[in-house]
């Protein structure tokens, strides 16, 4: 007869798992000297609101953190008062743990300790996906654990299958943790402080100048090159080897493993010539046609992929307006963006700032800025028509441009009108509430460019702003 982990067996694992159960213990001190995500108060915030009473999940690429976040969260509930008792880790990935249901072990954490009657329990599930019909599980859990508050954490390829994306939806309270944003990046590195100077009176969003914008710069190069995963930006070794790093342990593992298993792909090969030329176009327009006749995948095929390598959030596709921010009524080309730039760096080979192909990353970077926020990545779209383009654009609930941004990696876009010709007869197209912006590479200031009021700022500087205060809006 087969064995299977025994109840002391599980039980003993539970608490080698769980440390803080012992007074005076916490998280491992490793976790412990990593520096926090910005997104943990807004993920706290979640987790300990009264109603909804509903599960989070908590998703997001392969290596961007979400354990190491999970363990934050943990402390942080430690600190502000919860029993350590009160708190349950469960790594479903650990074999002795995936033989037994959710409910199973839930109840076996209950027995192990004696609380008061209604005593608020968090429970972190983390890999959930590694339990069959995950979905059903947490939702009865949540139902019927009502003292409890779960937190999911998932992969992003595995927690957002097509077809449980939308019953998900009403089901969770869903959190997305996105790679390092470029502020992030500076507080790891202990550059933020040094580089920055808030303007203004702290009404509306927030305003900043760079200290030094040629230090700014370089910051920069390295954020696009390897900066989009916290292991990249501390371990020297990753960094002089990204491309080891994010291809096998981040890109293979989705390619050829989660997409794979959750889709039925039979060749892999396919979804990884696709997913090569994507990251080599990052940011650039492109049809169903040219990426079937580039990369050698059928039309109907390129379709599901896209699809797939979305709900994984490797990548992200932007729907393209007229002239007029007009949407089309059958649009035959999108543009296409890495959620990290990091990953082209790695596929390929890092980027010196002169490099032909470095405003691609400088546009990627700056798009990936705001994929926290749903309301806002949703609300982007790109203009292209005859004479006038713009590479970002926010339109309004009435589809009017709220803002938009001509991304440029070049000083002589302030210097000489006819540069962004394109840009200016978009701004005369459009009646918008700002000014159009166009990023530079050191160049600050407003002119009137043909007629026009063109604001210009350095590329590395607007990375910046928008990560900050899309950090602050999810908060």
């Amino acid at each position: 007869m087969l064995q299977q982990p025994t109840d002391i067996e599980i039980e003993n694992r539970l608490r080698g798992e769980n440390p803080w159960w012992l007074a005076g213990a916490g998280i491992d001190p490793e976790q412990d000297a990593m520096p926090r995500r910005d997104y943990l108060p807004a993920l706290l915030a979640l987790i300990q609101l009264d109603e909804p009473q509903q599960a989070v999940l908590l998703m997001g690429q392969r290596r961007v953190g979400k354990t190491t976040l999970v363990f934050h969260a943990i402390h942080a509930l430690l600190q502000e008062g919860v029993a350590g008792r009160d708190i349950l880790y469960l790594p479903l990935a650990t074999p002795s743990l995936t033989g037994s249901s959710l409910d199973a072990l839930v109840r076996r954490f209950g027995k192990m300790f004696e609380r008061p009657a209604g005593t608020r329990i968090y429970i972190f599930l983390d890999e959930i996906q590694y339990q069959q019909g995950w979905e059903s599980q947490l939702k009865t859990l949540a139902d019927s654990h009502r003292h409890c508050r779960f937190v999911a954490v998932a992969s992003a390829a595995a927690a957002l299958k097509q077809k449980n994306a939308e019953s998900a939806a009403g089901q969770f309270s869903a959190f997305f943790l996105p790679p390092l944003t470029f502020c992030e990046f500076l507080h790891f590195v202990d550059k933020e402080a040094s580089l920055f100077l808030e303007e203004g009176d702290g009404s509306g969003p927030r305003r900043f100048v760079a200290t030094d914008i040629n230090a700014l710069n370089e910051a920069f190069v390295d954020y696009l090159n390897y900066g989009g995963y916290p292991e990249a930006v501390f371990q020297g070794a990753l960094r002089m080897n990204p491309r080891r790093f994010v291809r096998s342990d981040i890109i293979d593992q989705v390619l050829l493993r989660d997409l794979p298993s959750l889709y039925g792909i039979a060749d892999v090969q396919e979804l990884n010539a696709l997913f090569n030329t994507l990251a080599y176009n990052t940011a650039q327009e492109l049809s169903i046609e040219e990426l079937s006749k580039s990369s050698g995948v059928s039309k109907p095929t390129v379709v599901k992929y896209l699809e797939y390598l979305e709900a994984a959030f490797l990548i992200k596709r932007l729907r393209r307006v007229d002239q007029n921010s007009q949407q089309f009524v059958r649009a035959m080309t999108f543009k296409v963006y890495l959620t990290n730039p990091t990953m082209r760096a790695a596929l390929f080979t890092p980027l010196a700032d002169n490099d032909p192909a470095f405003e691609q990353l400088v546009e990627t970077a700056l798009f990936s800025q705001w994929l926290h926020n749903t309301a806002r990545i949703d609300s982007l779209c790109y203009a292209r028509g005859k004479r006038a383009e713009m590479d970002l654009v926010s339109l309004d609930a009435r589809q009017q441009p709220r803002f938009a941004v001509a991304v440029r990696w070049s000083d002589q876009v302030f210097e000489d009108a006819k540069e962004i010709k394109s840009v200016i007869e978009f701004a005369r197209a459009n009646a918008m509430g700002r000014r159009p912006l166009v990023t530079t590479r050191s160049q600050t200031g407003v002119k009137t460019m043909q007629g026009v009021e063109i604001e210009f700022t350095p590329a590395s500087l607007l990375c910046y702003t928008v990560s900050k205060n899309m950090l602050e809006y999810s908060r």
